[in-house]
């Protein structure tokens, strides 16, 4: 999947007149993108249209017009654009009460690891996660991680002949398994693949 470059963003004006239309296709499309796997995970796949979204919305609060503070921000998240052989995916643990999530972040130590994809016929996949630094200390795990999922040759040939994705985590404090992902999401992912 292509990288988003400067010539592929709209000036802050351009940006102000077309942004509700923007916002509204960039919702529609998340609905086959985001995951909730049990009551307190979601899993964001991200693509090059919602990267494209999110730089515009920081350029935009910001105000950066300026080719420094665009290069910037076009280095932020490009690297969270699939490559055409994995998945690129926000991972987030959410607990609303923050007593709970100090001592759910502490027991669920290693989930990022314990996530998987599995493509039907295949072993499963876990993630490569959080590349650019580290979110995770000896005590507990952060509530954001960021993950990129790697598939073989071949899986990415079953998924586009049509065969089933799940999805889970096998951790000891958390066990949740999306054994189909809808065809629509599953769709969605498949066209991120080369």
């Amino acid at each position: 999947m292509q990288k988003i470059s400067r010539q592929d963003l709209h000036s802050l004006e351009d940006y102000s007149a077309m942004r509700d239309e923007f916002r509204a296709q960039i919702i529609q499309h998340k609905k086959n993108r985001v995951l909730q796997v049990g009551p307190n995970v979601t899993m964001h796949f991200e693509d090059r249209l919602v990267m494209q979204y999110q730089i515009q919305e920081m350029l935009r609060a910001e105000k950066i017009f300026e080719s420094e503070g665009i290069q910037e921000e076009l280095d932020a998240y490009n690297p969270m654009i699939p490559d055409g052989s994995n998945w690129k995916v926000t991972f987030m643990v959410e607990f609303p009460d923050p007593d709970e999530r100090a001592i759910r972040l502490r027991e669920l130590l290693g989930i990022d690891v314990a996530t998987y994809v599995q493509v039907s016929g295949h072993d499963k996949v876990t993630p490569i996660c959080n590349e650019d630094l580290p979110r995770e200390t000896e005590e507990k795990t952060s509530s954001v991680h960021f993950m990129r999922f790697e598939l073989t040759d071949e899986m990415v040939i079953d998924l586009k002949n049509g065969a089933a994705l799940s999805v889970g985590i096998d951790h000891p404090s958390y066990q949740h398994a999306i054994e189909a992902l809808p065809n629509s999401m599953r769709d969605s992912l498949v066209a991120d693949l080369d």
